[in-house]
């Protein structure tokens, strides 16, 4: 068989007039990869439904090298994030997303960009898959001038075209969501709006009356419970007489899904985007996942699980490990190309730290402007009569 190997090779090289130092990467351009799988999949727990999403997926080459570097990015950029939060360039709230990627990859491949996202303060990872670049995410996370927000918002407060942030106080983005949606239906537009929440939210009052008022009006509404297991350092078994978070619409469908798969993810949320899309009002996901870091950079992560709990979930569970396994498994990729693409990752997230760290401050004179979207400039009050501050749209 080595032998047969040589001779295709040599002839490879004569035919294109290659010499011999050229043989791997003739035949790397050349491998024969799979173009597309199918992968069982995890069947997900309905609540109010009778059947749920199928238990098949099918990934394509393109399409698993995408969710790899989505993902992968997402990490890294967490990381350098974690690194410079304890080199106190980055201050104040900073809640990381590692361990959840596959959430956050696996609903942006299942919906469009014209379709709309809200979500609570560990907001980085929607930020980056709704389109925004890294060094942009990095540099408000910095407070620069090139931040998305201009170094105005910070870590929970990031905006892009149809992506609401990034909100600070728990709970109140599912109201806005359940407003967004009733925007949808009312211009026609056949768009829905993804609503995301954590465990921790999931007890809040006003959670209930957006679900109540979705399901009167029958909004277009996928509401997304993140259930990482903790709600800051309190477990869902803790906080929540009932842990079911699926079932928490009690009128309205629901369904359970594992949130470490990417693929379980997307086909679940293509199943509640098409229930929304045909007019039959909002549905509950719960996606269980795991964060790694603590609930924020204040929090260590360790006084309320044991670091081996963190250490099984990596190892058996982690989003991006079981997709890279998946994909060499089937022969659609290979070890030297997931090696290439991490280093091109570890590359722009270097490259966007430095724009982070070296690109200015907002001036002073900036700190008030689009107060208004559109209006002429105004004056804003400051902290003191002399104050001469300026809002300019």
């Amino acid at each position: 068989m080595q032998n047969m190997l040589t001779i295709i090779s040599n002839a490879l090289c004569r035919i294109t007039g290659r010499n011999a130092g050229a043989r791997v990467v003739v035949s790397r351009s050349f491998a024969d990869f799979t173009p597309q799988a199918t992968f069982d999949i995890k069947k997900c727990d309905v609540h109010r439904l009778e059947e749920g999403p199928p238990l098949k997926a099918e990934l394509t080459r393109e399409q698993g090298l995408e969710y790899y570097r989505i993902m992968q990015t997402v990490r890294r950029m967490e990381l350098k994030a974690d690194q410079l939060y304890k080199q106190k360039i980055i201050r104040g709230f900073c809640h990381l997303y590692d361990g959840q990627e596959a959430c956050a990859a696996g609903i942006e491949a299942a919906i469009t960009p014209n379709d709309h996202l809200i979500t609570a303060y560990r907001a980085h990872g929607y930020t980056f898959t709704r389109g925004v670049p890294v060094k942009e995410i990095l540099a408000e996370l910095t407070g620069r001038k090139g931040g998305v927000a201009k170094g105005k918002g910070g870590s929970m407060h990031m905006y892009a075209p149809h992506f609401y942030g990034g909100n600070g106080i728990v709970g109140a983005q599912a109201p806005l969501g359940a407003g967004i949606a009733l925007a949808c239906q009312y211009q026609g537009n056949n768009q829905v709006c993804v609503t995301l929440y954590g465990d921790g939210a999931a007890n809040q009052g006003q959670l209930f009356e957006s679900f109540n008022m979705a399901a009167l009006w029958k909004l277009p509404c996928i509401f997304i419970c993140e259930n990482n297991k903790y709600g800051m350092g309190t477990s869902v078994e803790r906080a929540s007489a009932c842990t079911d978070y699926y079932k928490r619409g009690d009128f309205i469908p629901g369904i359970r899904v594992d949130g470490m798969d990417v693929l379980c993810v997307r086909e679940a949320t293509k199943f509640a985007a098409d229930h929304c899309r045909s007019g039959k009002g909002p549905i509950v996901m719960e996606l269980q996942t795991y964060r790694y870091h603590g609930h924020s950079m204040s929090d260590p992560g360790v006084s309320y699980r044991t670091r081996e709990e963190i250490q099984e979930v990596r190892s058996k569970s982690d989003p991006i490990t079981l997709l890279k396994d998946r994909m060499l498994s089937n022969n659609m990729a290979s070890a030297e190309e997931f090696k290439e693409m991490d280093v091109a990752i570890r590359k722009e997230v270097e490259e966007a730290a430095q724009f982070a760290t070296s690109d200015p401050e907002p001036p002073l004179e900036e700190l008030c402007n689009h107060i208004f979207s559109n209006s002429p400039p105004l004056e804003v009050r400051g902290i003191h009569p002399w104050s001469t501050l300026k809002s300019v749209s």
